[in-house]
């Protein structure tokens, strides 16, 4: 190259740099990358400054600077009543069941039996949810329940937050026993614990609360859900592997649901009637095992 050099372009990013090297080599004009600790620049003969800049200014038009999806904000709400409500709920449960209150046979009367469910017996699907063979049973539930139900109470407040857990849950519980056989038995809030991960990530992912930028970020929430289920939801042969993907993926689709009305989450009223309404549920559906 002759000493008559002209900068055409120069940048701190030497990706930019590279990528304007190769759009000067098609078009056969002479260049030369000059790179240092601060940049780099391209430089050209001065006879062909014209046309290189001609050429860049062509690329540019054509590939402009994609400029980052942002992330839609959200305020995040606080998840501590609920959390105390639900470790309250199922050790009040577990105490009942394990001393026979009332002297009522609590584990018969609310676990999940696949015949007596499709014989009409809908309300095992939410008793069984607060139904725990042993400590160990309980405190595993207790655990997880806590951590999965704070990030799902910190989207969608505690009321809704657990009123959409006990539906999801329900709603796995009965498809978990119209999927197995009839002889199907299981007792515990396990279903309850990943129908409220699905929640987080479906809602998570629907409503684009990451970045969208890349194809890595767009699935990440499943990703990150169906590895914890996978992780924290299999165990030996006890553990019921069926109900805890049936929670999940009933979750996951309420979470996508609760998208649609993410500008009532915040609505204090909602929020009550939400908080009234899932020991309602509890409730009646043990008063339905008593009286059946």
């Amino acid at each position: 190259m002759n000493d008559d050099m002209r900068v055409v372009f120069e940048s701190r990013n030497r990706r930019a740099c590279a990528d304007r090297a190769l759009v000067l080599a098609s078009a056969q004009i002479p260049h030369q990358v000059i790179d240092d600790f601060s940049g780099c620049a391209l430089i050209v003969p001065a006879e062909y400054s014209a046309l290189a800049i001609s050429e860049l200014q062509l690329y540019d038009e054509e590939n402009p600077p994609r400029r980052p999806i942002k992330t839609q904000p959200f305020p995040y709400r606080n998840a501590t009543p609920g959390i105390i409500a639900y470790v309250f709920t199922i050790m009040a449960f577990a105490w009942l069941s394990w001393n026979s209150a009332f002297s009522q046979d609590w584990l018969a009367q609310g676990r999940i039996d696949g015949s007596l469910v499709r014989a009409g017996e809908w309300w095992r699907a939410i008793t069984a949810l607060t139904m725990h063979a042993d400590l160990r049973h309980l405190v595993g539930n207790i655990v997880f329940g806590t951590f999965f139900g704070l990030l799902a109470g910190r989207l969608f407040g505690s009321g809704i937050a657990w009123l959409a857990v006990v539906l999801a849950a329900t709603s796995g519980n009965l498809l978990n026993t119209l999927l197995l056989e009839s002889t199907h038995r299981s007792i515990g809030a396990s279903t309850a614990v990943f129908a409220a991960l699905g929640l987080t990530a479906g809602f998570v992912w629907q409503a684009k609360l990451m970045s969208q930028e890349r194809w890595s970020y767009r699935i990440a929430p499943i990703v990150g859900g169906l590895a914890l289920l996978m992780y924290t939801g299999t165990g030996d042969e006890n553990t019921d592997i069926g109900a805890h993907l049936m929670g999940f993926v009933c979750g996951f689709v309420g979470g996508m649901l609760l998208t649609r009305v993410r500008d009532r989450l915040a609505d204090p009223h909602w929020q009550r009637v939400a908080a009234i309404a899932t020991p309602a549920i509890l409730v009646l559906a043990w008063i339905a095992a008593f009286g059946s």
